[in-house]
């Protein structure tokens, strides 16, 4: 809990809702290293922060406590470019970032398949390479900043085996393919979940890739295909905020759990009225402030890899109010 409120503090609610992103035209630097040997020390270092998608609000939320953070660092200037959950423009942007030769690239992927190689082209042009939420695998030379997925969705999942009711029908809301958070959550789920209640059916279940709309859009017609759903489960916040706006106020609905990951205000909130019922943190503040350590550690020669998990504590109504009252402090909820 202490980690949210060293840097979360920092952040305005305006910030949350409309992040301003960089451009992306290259332009001329100095090569972060010498091509081998002790990296170059410099009185400044620029760093490029690539975020998977400003409209995912855990995304938003993540890049605005980057930003946060690196005001900490005098000799760290950060930038940060938007992906548009599109890997042809997250790919581009890291390509960018290259050949603009900045110092080190923080990526946060939106297909780890998709940016293999261009991280490994990063990592090859001898720039501090991390990869964020989530780490990609198979990389040789880049560090990492994370949380467990599989931990994430398993402490929500266990939470669900007692209140879920007996023979219920539920509706599944998976992260976009191949994304390493995405099938670590909904494997977590079958293995803790479906495979320890075998009275539950899944009605539906679709790809919304981490977006509130398209949730919404899947939840309409499920709700008119399945009158009765006792339950959403999300592998995020944004998708089950978006499936629980889409039955708001229609018979037959009330009273159905919802399950999400990522701990957001919103969230929080949606989970103290009790219309949402559980997610796990992952504690943005604490995801920044680890990767702007790991950037700074490994451009000054103190680190040469990095490799570091956050946590993901439970949230209901039960402890709501405290993460409530941090987000209220940090201007993220509006008193």
């Amino acid at each position: 809990m202490k980690n949210l409120t060293r840097r979360i503090a920092a952040v305005s609610a305006a910030a949350f809702l409309a992040l301003n992103v960089a451009g992306c035209s290259v332009t001329t630097g100095n090569p972060t290293s010498d091509g081998g040997g002790e990296r170059e020390q410099k009185d400044e270092y620029r760093v490029a922060y690539i975020a998977r998608a400003q409209a995912d609000s855990f995304a938003a939320w993540l890049a605005n406590e980057m930003k946060a953070e690196a005001a900490n660092y005098e000799d760290i200037t950060l930038e940060v470019f938007d992906g548009q959950a599109d890997d042809e423009i997250e790919n581009r942007l890291i390509e960018n970032a290259i050949a603009n030769k900045f110092d080190a690239i923080i990526i946060q992927p939106n297909n780890a398949d998709a940016q293999l190689p261009y991280i490994q082209q990063a990592v090859d042009a001898g720039i501090v390479t991390v990869t964020t939420n989530p780490r990609v695998e198979g990389i040789d030379g880049a560090s990492s900043v994370d949380a467990n997925p599989y931990d994430q969705g398993a402490i929500v999942a266990q939470a669900a085996l007692e209140q879920v009711p007996e023979n219920a029908n539920v509706v599944v809301l998976n992260g976009p393919a191949a994304n390493f958070h995405g099938t670590a959550r909904r494997e977590a789920w079958e293995k803790e979940f479906f495979d320890q209640r075998p009275d539950v059916t899944i009605v539906a279940e679709d790809t919304a890739n981490w977006n509130k709309d398209e949730a919404l859009t899947l939840m309409e017609d499920w709700s008119l295909a399945n009158p009765k759903i006792d339950a959403v489960i999300s592998m995020n916040d944004n998708m089950a905020s978006g499936a629980l706006e889409a039955v708001k106020g229609k018979s037959g609905f009330d009273g159905m759990l919802a399950y999400g990951v990522d701990g957001t205000p919103e969230a929080t909130l949606l989970i103290q009225e009790g219309t949402m019922t559980a997610t796990s943190l992952q504690d943005a503040a604490e995801l920044a402030q680890l990767n702007l350590k790991a950037v700074h550690d490994l451009l000054s020669g103190a680190e040469d890899n990095v490799s570091v998990n956050v946590g993901n504590p439970l949230i209901t109504k039960d402890n709501t109010q405290e993460y409530i009252d941090l987000y209220k402090e940090a201007g993220l909820i509006g008193n």
